[in-house]
């Protein structure tokens, strides 16, 4: 229980921390745009790793692949509908992104983390600070500088720290005997949702906002976040 306290702490503190640096710390437009491509980075790895590798050892190739094109589809569906129909402020494609690949990731977290051992822990914790703390930065500030006031995507941004929190509670209490194979269509789900994020959301932005520093913040990204994850031996 005490691993599960402290990566709820993690996942809730660099969302929280990540807003109030993007609102309340100053962020140029290189930097913010080179954040947001580092956390992509990372999150190309988490993708593949954290998700889709391990979906795949449990389900077959056809349901992996409808899950993925389910998740693909949510985010991709939720997102036109804030920007085109609620005409949503700048940033909350991130948030959803976050929040539609953070609560079945933390669902399934929360299950894996029982009878973990301590450096598996650590590096999962590295990881997901990695990129939940400059996609929230950059997020934040582009909610605020839309018009949002900064209380308002402070609170946005606890809401969604909380829920994923309560999801990997859930998770670690509920879901331990639920099997392998729903817990690897949560998995798949959110890889889905997070790729189109990806596509749609953090890299477009990360590049409107630094041309040239892009490619180098997804590779440093992704180099770090994968050896976060060798450091638990895979």
């Amino acid at each position: 229980m005490m691993m599960t306290l402290l990566m709820i702490f993690v996942v809730t503190g660099a969302l929280l921390i990540g807003a109030l640096w993007g609102l309340y710390l100053p962020l140029s437009k290189s930097w913010e745009g080179f954040l947001i491509a580092l956390a992509g980075g990372a999150l190309i790895v988490s993708v593949m790793l954290e998700m889709v590798e391990p979906a795949g050892q449990v389900l077959s190739f056809a349901a992996l692949a409808a899950s993925l094109a389910a998740g693909a589809l949510c985010f991709t569906l939720a997102d036109w509908f804030l920007s085109e129909k609620m005409r949503a402020a700048g940033g909350i494609g991130l948030l959803l992104a976050i929040t539609l690949d953070g609560v079945p990731e933390n669902l399934a977290l929360g299950v894996s983390l029982i009878g973990a051992d301590p450096l598996s822990v650590a590096a999962l914790a590295g990881s997901i600070l990695l990129s939940n703390l400059p996609e929230a930065a950059g997020g934040a500030k582009q909610m605020h500088k839309s018009g949002r006031s900064k209380p308002a995507v402070l609170a946005l941004w606890t809401g969604a720290a909380v829920l994923l929190a309560a999801a990997a509670l859930a998770g670690n209490l509920l879901l331990a005997d639920a099997g392998a194979p729903p817990l690897a269509y949560m998995r798949s789900f959110a890889a889905g949702a997070v790729t189109a994020s990806l596509a749609t959301e953090i890299f477009p932005k990360a590049f409107k906002q630094e041309h040239f520093g892009t490619g180098i913040a997804i590779a440093l990204g992704l180099i770090v976040a994968y050896g976060l994850t060798q450091l638990s031996g895979g």
